[in-house]
């Protein structure tokens, strides 16, 4: 075929698929230049809040598309039917209360009612938080509530990999500090298994455990312990040392947050204190606790709160030190010390 013909055949294609398209666009029933689209298209809200828009079992997308038009979500509802079809997902519409912020793009209207997403709320959890302050984030944040977040914390429940090197029936520690899109309605235990997963594939499935000394629940607990402890990244690997060089040595950790850990256990002290009580007194470092790592040489039973990756990679990859003290400076960061008495100056200095 010579180049001419070639050329012509290409030009005669595009040309009737121009004419295809515009049939398509123009005469398709529904379409967005028809008569009806002539009609006045609402506003978007102006103020921008998230609108609940129920779709109903059996609707079809005409319907939809009316009602997503009439509370402002898109501009048009001809388009979302346009779309709809052209998705092919007539027959996969879900029932269900879905949330749009206003001026949502129709594509993702689409799929995400073609995919049964429903209403959704973005949550962090951030690193360092007790399961119970998990719960309270997403109490406020209108996923579930706290009790029936808790309630679901049953190791048996899930079945990640992961938790078969995990002794204890807690899944405190194992509750991955991200960010996350949960959905209206979403179940308990749909939200603690988003949560293992998180554990799993940003945790599990990466960091190299091979020639520790520690088991996974090992690392976990140091790194809870770590992540409390440490306000900069720089320090972690650092503070970690301190810990593992004190457990090597079978001195006590005698780390704080353990002891905030233990006192969180009586309810009046939560609600005085919150779950980390910020001035300890002498009486607090002498409960009676396993969790109290000034009485006990050893890791506490479990993890006190759940640790980011860098913390857990802090422990796997600490820096190679012969510290055993540190004191804040005040400012965020420690001073470490190798000797008891270089450890007393620093209190005698930082503490003043």
């Amino acid at each position: 075929m010579t180049y001419r013909v070639l050329a012509g055949v290409v030009t005669v294609f595009a040309v009737a698929l121009t004419i295809g398209m515009a049939w398509f666009v123009m005469g398709t029933p529904g379409s967005v230049f028809s008569d009806e689209s002539e009609r006045p298209v609402p506003p978007i809200a102006a103020n921008g809040a998230p609108v609940i828009v129920t779709v109903k079992q059996g609707e079809n997308a005409k319907t939809i598309g009316a009602e997503l038009q009439r509370q402002g979500v898109i501009r048009s509802s001809r388009l979302f039917e346009i779309m709809v079809g052209l998705r092919g997902v007539q027959n996969s519409l879900e029932a269900g209360d879905y949330e749009f912020d206003p001026g949502t793009p129709v594509i993702v209207v689409v799929d995400r009612i073609a995919a049964g997403k429903t209403a959704s709320r973005d949550v962090v959890i951030p690193e360092g938080r007790r399961v119970e302050e998990v719960g309270d984030i997403l109490e406020q944040a209108g996923v579930i509530s706290k009790h029936t977040f808790l309630a679901a914390l049953v190791k048996s429940q899930y079945d990640e990999p992961f938790l078969q090197q995990v002794r204890a029936s807690s899944l405190e520690g194992f509750v991955f500090p991200a960010k996350y899109e949960f959905h209206r309605g979403a179940k308990a235990e749909e939200v603690v298994d988003t949560l293992l997963r998180g554990f799993q594939t940003n945790v599990a499935d990466n960091v190299q455990l091979e020639g520790q000394d520690l088991t996974l629940e090992q690392v976990v607990t140091l790194a809870s312990i770590v992540e409390r402890e440490a306000q900069t990244s720089s320090e972690r690997p650092i503070i970690a040392s301190v810990f593992l060089n004190r457990l090597k040595a079978g001195i006590p950790l005698q780390a704080d947050p353990t002891v905030q850990y233990a006192v969180a256990s009586d309810a009046a002290s939560v609600r005085q204190y919150t779950y980390w009580k910020k001035e300890l007194t002498v009486g607090d470092l002498k409960i009676d606790s396993p969790y109290n790592t000034y009485a006990v040489a050893s890791l506490p039973p479990g993890p006190i709160a759940n640790p980011g990756l860098a913390s857990i990679e802090a422990v796997v990859r600490p820096a190679v030190t012969n510290y055993l003290f540190f004191e804040a400076k005040g400012d965020g960061t420690h001073v470490f010390a190798e000797t008891l008495e270089e450890h007393l100056r620093n209190v005698e200095k930082y503490r003043q």
